[in-house]
Formats: structure tokens, sequence, C-alpha cells
């Protein structure tokens, strides 16, 4: 699949082949600052005179990304004298820069659309930092160094692996991912199974759980993303299921108020702090007992907006598989992992993934005993 493609996704098996890309990635990419009321936006559907005229695009504009753009979001963007198409990715940043927003806004022809967005461009003064990215405009970011600060992905996994080399010698690069949205990787860290989850697997053995003890590993998530979508941000993980199990809360740092990529540095010494405080999270839930844990499931999966379809699914596999009576939180939320399994069957993009993921590991401090009510609840 050529990068151009708003489509463009990869995945990476080893640390070494990831940090290439994302090396390579930074270095052919251009970020510039410029005038957002000097950006024009130009219509390139596939009926728009740009479309038919390549020459008008910047040299490093090949004739595959005008036809995906004209597919997809259908506008360019001149730059300093010079046009590119724009990706979807840079849709919301590009109206953050004209300061409007609407869902009526797509629904205008092409034309209109480019229009209406240089016209508001030509009010403010402010400045833009332009992502130009694999033949494309990637983002429209604010200018101003205390809105957007770049933290270069390449230095950012260059960081955290050493760190994690020093921390958790032994570690494990599991998988990594890219597209043009997000950045996302995994760790285990299996020499560190007895320190990190020492208590907690017994209590799982315990509880009659010998074989999901023996099977969990812990591990840390990273992702990132340059075109506002995500912070810099690390989380920790229990590895070894169907998918990964999320716990405790992400710790990030903003891509905003002159951030370097110190401040992620930083932060990793406090997620290394913190693993231990996510797994007795966990481990509560084995002490926890629900009376009704089915109508406990559901209405915490309308708590957490779970997507709908997907949240059904798995409520009703945690009811044939269990039967009635009652049954800690601890299956509860081991059976609300199956919503993300579902999705992933499903190729859902792994930014909206990865945002389900996170967001279902808040059940961990919910207090269950609010939603473990007799009276039953649709969906």
């Amino acid at each position: 699949m050529l990068k151009c493609l708003d489509s463009y996704n990869t995945s990476f098996d080893s640390f070494a082949s990831m940090y290439s890309f994302h090396e390579q990635q930074e270095s052919e990419s251009r970020w510039t600052r410029c005038k957002v009321n000097e950006l024009a936006v130009e219509p390139l559907s596939k009926d728009s005179p740009l479309f038919a005229d390549l020459s008008q695009f910047a040299p490093t504009v090949g004739e595959e990304a005008v036809k995906d753009t004209a597919t997809n979001l259908g506008l360019a963007l001149k730059v300093e004298g010079e046009i590119y198409p724009i990706r979807e990715t840079a849709y919301k940043t590009l109206l953050d820069r004209a300061k409007i927003n609407g869902t009526a806004l797509p629904k205008l022809s092409r034309e209109k659309l480019a229009d209406f967005l240089t016209s508001c461009m030509r009010l403010f003064a402010g400045e833009a930092l332009v992502l130009i990215r694999d033949e494309k405009i990637s983002a429209v970011h604010s200018g101003d160094e205390t809105d957007y600060s770049i933290l270069p992905i390449d230095q950012l996994l260059e960081i955290l692996q050493a760190k994690l080399n020093a921390r958790f010698p032994g570690n494990v690069f599991t998988s990594g991912y890219m597209d043009h949205a997000i950045s996302s990787a995994a760790w285990s860290m299996p020499a560190q199974k007895d320190d990190l989850l020492g208590v907690y697997t017994k209590s799982l053995e315990a509880h009659g759980q010998a074989k999901l003890a023996n099977r969990i590993m812990p591990g840390i998530r990273f992702t990132t993303s340059d075109t506002g979508i995500a912070s810099a941000k690390v989380s920790a993980l229990l590895l070894g299921g169907p998918t990964p199990i999320h716990i405790g809360s992400c710790l990030a740092v903003d891509h905003r108020n002159q951030k370097k990529v110190g401040d992620f540095d930083d932060i990793l010494n406090e997620l290394f702090a913190q693993f231990g405080n996510s797994v007795k999270q966990l481990q509560k839930l084995l002490d926890i007992q629900l009376e009704y844990p089915i109508n406990a499931m559901t209405r915490i999966c309308k708590r957490l907006s779970m997507p709908k379809k997907a949240a059904v699914e798995a409520i009703k596999m945690f009811e044939m598989a269990y039967g009635g009576g009652s049954a800690t939180a601890h299956d509860v939320y081991l059976a609300m992992q199956e919503i993300m399994f579902t999705l992933k069957s499903e190729k859902v993009p792994e930014s909206k993934l990865l945002a389900v993921e996170e967001n279902l590991a808040r059940a961990l401090t919910v207090k269950w005993s609010d939603y473990d009510l007799a009276t039953g609840v649709t969906y």
C-alpha cells in the first residue's frame, strides 16, 4: 500500500523496524510555520480543474496522492505558494485554524467548503504550524508554541526503549502499529512478572483461576500522534489474552505549553512507580461480589459508552457462559474485554480501538455496588 494513501497503515514486529520507520518518516516530513491568513483552500474533487492538472501541485506530490484525496476529503491547501492535497487527519485542525465547526460543513460542495474555509482564515493573523508528510498536508496546528509542541516520534521511542532497558531488563517488544492518525507499540516484561504481578497471580489461583494466572504477563502501551489525535502517553497492560487488558490511567505529555521530549522521560518514572497500584485496583475486583452481574455489566457498559453492538454481544456471551447466580466484578471486567476482541475482528481503526481500550479501563474505578441492581436494564 502506498504511504500517500489516507488508508495506509503498517505493523512492526521489532523495535528496530518501528524506530527505523519513524526516523526516516521524521527526516522526510516538513514542519513549516506560516500566517493563517495566507493559507488558501482549494477544491479537489474529481470534477475540479485542479484534479486534471498535476503540474499545479508541489513537485513532491504524485498522481496517486491527488486521486486518493479526491476520493476522500476532496480539498487541497496552498502553503507558501505550493499546493498539497489535504489528508483527512488534517480536517479538524484546519477547522480549528478557521475557528469554525459544525456537522453541516461536510455536506457542502467542495467548492463552497473551500471558499468558506479560506474566507474564514483570512480573518485571523495568527500563525499555523503545517505538517507536510507523505505528499499531503497531515495537520494544520496552531503556530503558537504554547498551543502545539512537536514531539518527534522516533525520539520518544528511543527514550522509552532506553528507559525500559534500564528499569525492566529483558523486556520484549510485542507489537507496533502506525497509520496517518496514530502510532502505538506494546512491550511485555516477562522477567518482572513475579515482582509486578506476584500477589495478584496468587489471588487468581486462590479464586480458582490458575490458568489465567499462568498466562498473563505485565506490559506497557505507548501511544502518540503528530496530527492532534493523541498526546504522547504510556499505560500499564496485562498481556497474554486474546487482547491486551488496559489497567490504570494513562500518563501523558500533551503537545502543548512548549513541552519537550525530556518531559516524556520524566513521566516514565511515574508509570513504573504506579504499575503496582494499577494491579492492586484490578486485584480488588476479585473481592467484589455481584448478585446481578449481567445487570451490572450492562449498566457499566452504558455508563462507559461502550460501542453498543459489541457490548451487547459481549453481554450475551457472558450470560451464556456464566449462567445465573452471582459473580465477581473481576469476572465481569474480564468479560467486558470481549468488546475489544469483537471490534478488532471487525477491523475497527486502531485509533478507535485504543480509545475504547482506555475508556474500558475506567471500570476499574467505578463503585460497582451502584450498578449491581435487581432491576433489569436494556442497552
